[in-house]
């Protein structure tokens, strides 16, 4: 593991194109999303590939009036991504039905989404965010979920079997590259050590049309767990990661590791634009 914000990012390169438009999408998160957010702006904006800009929408516990005035502008970026969690179970927080179509528009329309870590834990009763990010914070009654085999072949693991979702403690876990081949991790190291992080397991979903990018070795269920996939939607790119823990009064070192704020910065590119320019190493 190396540390340090980006110097990675042979600038003559990222500068001599245009800048990407890219959406962040915070405000309601069991994370401390004031937090990722802050660290997310510093990783995109060191690349000089990116113009980040950020809707905050209203707090958990604001009246209809706030939501109805809160209308992010998806269709002015190249790529949305969501810092967002409302919860993950059937009371969960919704956006306001215009919002919800406006970024299933723009995602069948060729944008581009990035599903960052407890993004995946909202929306459960909302079909199509579910076909959009395949796997998420579903108990194993929802869907099949997947897991890595010794092998490295994917494995599907059946409806109603399995481990319901979970995790334990933030550690210091080995990041494992599978698919070596996408623009995403082509040139990236096999492996990586990423500190102080989060390993969730047991995520479940339509488990459908995913290519998975990453794996981690959880110790709680001795597993191989997908960490990092993208799929198509529409003309859109998805892509989801489940590294970026953030939580209140931690430090967070996860963020200064070099190859996740690589990956990251490759995977908004990626979304963006479907091809990757920003150096693997």
């Amino acid at each position: 593991m190396r540390k340090a914000i980006l110097p990675f990012l042979l600038a003559a390169v990222c500068l001599a194109q245009p800048k990407l438009s890219v959406l962040i999408v915070d405000g309601v998160n069991n994370h401390d999303w004031q937090t990722a957010t802050r660290e997310l702006q510093s990783i995109l904006g060191a690349t000089g590939r990116f113009q980040v800009d950020v809707s905050t929408s209203p707090p958990r516990d604001a009246p209809p009036e706030a939501w109805q005035k809160w209308r992010p502008r998806f269709d002015a970026y190249r790529a949305v991504l969501l810092n967002w969690n409302g919860g993950h179970l059937e009371d969960g927080l919704r956006w306001p039905a215009e919002v919800d179509a406006a970024l299933l528009r723009y995602v069948r329309s060729g944008g581009g989404l990035i599903v960052f870590h407890a993004a995946n834990n909202a929306f459960l009763k909302w079909p199509e965010y579910n076909e959009m990010i395949g796997l998420g914070w579903r108990n194993k009654d929802f869907g099949p979920g997947l897991i890595i085999g010794p092998d490295e072949k994917i494995v599907t693991v059946p409806v109603g079997t399995g481990r319901n979702p979970g995790h334990g403690p933030r550690h210091d876990f080995q990041m494992t590259v599978l698919n070596p081949d996408h623009p995403i991790t082509r040139g990236m190291p096999r492996h990586w050590l990423q500190p102080s992080e989060q390993l969730t397991h047991g995520q479940h979903g339509p488990a459908a049309g995913l290519t998975i990018l990453t794996y981690a070795w959880s110790k709680d269920i001795n597993e191989n767990e997908p960490m990092d996939w993208v799929r198509s939607y529409g003309r859109g790119r998805v892509y989801t990661t489940m590294l970026g823990h953030t939580w209140a009064n931690e430090d967070n070192p996860n963020f200064r590791c070099r190859e996740f704020q690589v990956l990251i910065a490759r995977g908004v590119e990626w979304a963006a634009t479907g091809k990757v320019t920003i150096p693997a190493r």
